[in-house]
């Protein structure tokens, strides 16, 4: 194991099988697509490989099949010199994520977990001690995320994304909870313990989570950028960078993976997500997820 590991990415390694058409079906329709093709994605990979590529030794933690799907979903990391010696075989298959995206960029996904289901508790502890920032996602376990969370020795960045049901204590040792819009008030709504999520806007949702303990949020917004939010400070909006998307596919995993890598090396949280913006503008532009990544940080 590395001794210099900066960011440790504990989470979900999949092969997006990504069919790109001029429009999304809708229930029950086939439409033809264009293309497809096959490529490493899930989110855990995905952060990993944003780290990596934004200038922090990372490590990824994980699981993969022992099928033909294992050798693509860790390509790019392998490539990329991120850490993947603690990455185990399963004898489930890999994970697969069946992606749609049409000419307007927008996108759905379905994922097969695989693998990716063994990641839990006792996958966690056996993988042994866990460096630096730590950053967890909501597609493994959820015992995998909260041992994950007790076993980190620094601050834990979870982006809880799918949401997943975690115990409070867990949801408020996050520094910071990295979520879009509707999963922040999904995550509220666990708070509060509410049978509906909240209409609140995205500024109330951030201080209702501070209000609860949370000592930081990211909330990302899209084209209209992110809101960071931290106890004792006001919240601030950061603005997007304006850049015509072609495909979303992966660039809230860049802006988490780049926002660890960010606060690994020294910068404010304000400082980090709008590096982390940028770093995912760059993102959009490209079709795929880890091979939009920006290979260079000359234009950031």
């Amino acid at each position: 194991m590395q001794q210099d590991i900066q960011v440790t990415i504990v989470g979900s390694s999949n092969v997006d099988i990504t069919a790109l058409m001029r429009r999304l079906p809708g229930p029950g329709e086939t439409v033809l697509a264009d293309s497809y093709q096959l490529s490493p994605g899930g989110k855990g990979a995905n952060q990993a490989l944003a780290a990596q590529l934004a200038g922090a030794a990372t490590e990824f933690i994980g699981a993969v099949g022992r099928d033909s799907h294992a050798p693509i979903a860790l390509a790019q990391l392998e490539e990329a010199r991120v850490s993947t010696g603690r990455v185990a075989r399963s004898e489930q298959p890999t994970g697969v994520a069946i992606i749609q995206v049409d000419a307007a960029a927008e996108n759905s996904i379905a994922v097969v977990s695989g693998a990716n289901a063994t990641v839990d508790a006792e996958a966690v502890a056996a993988a042994g001690p866990l460096q630096g920032i730590v950053v967890l996602q909501g597609e493994i376990p959820a015992s995998g995320i909260t041992a994950a969370m007790d076993a980190a020795a620094g601050r834990v960045v979870l982006n809880l994304a799918p949401v997943i049901e975690l115990d409070h204590a867990h949801l408020l040792a996050a520094n910071p909870l990295v979520v879009n819009e509707h999963e922040a008030a999904l995550i509220l709504q666990q708070l509060d313990s509410s049978d509906e999520p909240t209409s609140d806007a995205e500024p109330a949702i951030a201080a209702r989570l501070l209000e609860h303990g949370l000592a930081s949020v990211v909330i990302t917004l899209g084209a209209k950028g992110c809101l960071v939010a931290e106890q004792g400070a006001p919240i601030q909006q950061l603005p997007a960078v304006n850049v015509e998307a072609v495909d979303t596919t992966g660039a809230g995993d860049a802006f988490t993976g780049a926002l660890a890598a960010r606060l690994a090396q020294g910068d404010t949280l304000a400082q980090a997500a709008d590096f982390a913006g940028r770093f995912a503008a760059l993102t959009v532009q490209g079709h795929g997820a880890q091979s939009s990544y920006p290979r260079s940080l000359a234009n950031l």
